[in-house]
């Protein structure tokens, strides 16, 4: 019989605890709670069960007790309860968990029963080593002609997907899911609305796209601390197909979510905000979040990662767009002007860069790329002009041609690419033929 039958029980026995370690609650305030009796043996990320099943976690250890964050409404919770320690959180994933959707704690919410992977891993892991680390990999298909050429992803590669509210990024998100090649698909949904998760699950991704992917869900009703925690709980999985050498395709939607969540854990533990009313701590949680993604040591696979950053009014230079740009292989940007008049996705070619160029395209590939973003860039300076009668044609030939060839450029920013890059890279060929020669 393979062995493998018995991983999850072995990982159940490995979960179980001869003896906890019990303290007492001091104080209780709507954000947190104090708890002595724990402070020796108690780490930060420490799970705590307090009386009626409600549990919380170690956010601060000082020598007069801890500091716990419930991670659910803490009313008629008196001083004097108990507090048991059950030690650091772990998950243990596996590859039956493909299809599934799970909570930030790997516990099943799609209605049927999950058992265990064979081994429990730490939320909180080191990236590999970055001497280690292997280069960024071969171009991968999508199925949008917009990623198949002028902003390609590659394995391995960290792209951020920048865009406000209802501007499509859910739908593109879907759409990369079910056409970027991968070996499996985990996504994160961070502080979702429930009706958007349940429409994302059976209308949006659509049940090929779950088949292939393992799904992390923590909604808006959750306490900062479950939300901030599905973030780590993605990552994690990612991680464990990674090591058994698959190929993951990792979409979180959203970061600005996880940063907002951490946020709330900072203030509760007295941090002060200073980042727009982020905390100090809040660039470091990002980055070393993004950092454990890209390109695996040898002997492993890849987490290619498309992480969504919500913009409040398109501003690229609010405190979280600018760490994410900063750590990221490239970035998306979805324009709300462009989605407006009905072209999705809703890609600002002219603001958004793939930092996998020039390397993922061949020199006639990186010509023709540098002659779209030249007409486009052409059109969108003109463009005021046009809409007011004050341009005259003739007046410059770049611009002539710019406007002539704008909505065939628009609409192939917008149209699939069944064929992949190949297929794609023709069709533009075709499209700028009679300019490729001047």
């Amino acid at each position: 019989m393979p062995q493998d039958v018995f991983d999850p029980l072995v990982a159940r026995i490995q979960q179980i605890r001869p003896s906890f370690s019990v303290g007492q609650v001091v104080e209780v305030s709507a954000n947190a709670l104090r708890v002595i009796g724990l402070n020796r043996v108690a780490a930060l990320g420490d799970v705590v069960t307090l009386e009626d099943g409600l549990q919380g976690e170690v956010v601060k250890v000082e020598p007069a007790g801890c500091l716990v964050m419930a991670e659910g409404s803490a009313a008629g919770l008196r001083l004097g309860a108990r507090a048991t320690h059950l030690g650091p959180r772990l998950i243990a994933p596996g590859k039956h968990w493909i299809g599934r959707v799970v909570d930030p704690n790997g516990a099943p919410i799609d209605g049927r029963p999950l058992f265990p992977g064979p081994k429990s891993r730490p939320l909180y892991a080191a990236p590999p080593p970055p001497t280690e680390r292997r280069g960024l990999g071969r171009r991968l298909d999508t199925g949008l002609a917009a990623f198949d050429t002028v902003l390609p992803i590659v394995q391995g590669q960290r792209i951020g997907l920048f865009a406000g509210s209802g501007v499509g990024k859910s739908q593109l998100l879907s759409r990369l899911a079910r056409g970027v090649t991968a070996d499996v698909v985990v996504i994160g949904l961070i502080g979702e609305r429930g009706r958007e998760v349940r429409d994302f699950l059976e209308d949006t991704l659509g049940p090929d796209g779950l088949a292939r992917s393992v799904v992390v869900a923590a909604t808006s009703d959750r306490s900062a601390l479950t939300r901030a925690r599905a973030a780590q709980t993605m990552m994690t999985v990612a991680e464990y197909f990674r090591d058994q050498g698959a190929h993951v395709l990792m979409l979180a939607d959203s970061i600005t979510r996880f940063a907002e969540a951490q946020r709330e854990v900072a203030a509760a533990t007295g941090e002060p905000a200073s980042l727009r009313g982020f905390p100090p701590s809040m660039a470091q949680q990002v980055m070393s979040l993004c950092e454990r993604a890209g390109p695996g040591a040898h002997g492993q696979g890849d987490i290619t990662a498309i992480l969504s950053v919500l913009v409040a009014g398109s501003d690229m230079e609010e405190p979280v767009a600018d760490v994410m740009r900063g750590v990221l292989d490239g970035h998306v940007v979805l324009d709300r002007k462009i989605a407006e008049r009905g072209r999705y996705p809703a890609v600002n070619l002219l603001r958004s860069v793939s930092r996998s160029l020039p390397a993922a395209a061949s020199e006639e590939e990186n010509r023709l790329i540098a002659l779209v973003r030249r007409y486009l860039g052409a059109y969108d300076k003109t463009e005021l002009m046009l809409q007011a009668g004050l341009y005259a044609e003739g007046n410059d030939p770049v611009t002539d041609t710019a406007v002539r060839l704008w909505p065939a450029l628009d609409a192939f920013l917008a149209s699939e690419s069944p064929g992949g890059a190949i297929t794609a890279f023709a069709s533009l060929q075709k499209l700028l033929e009679p300019e490729t020669t001047t």
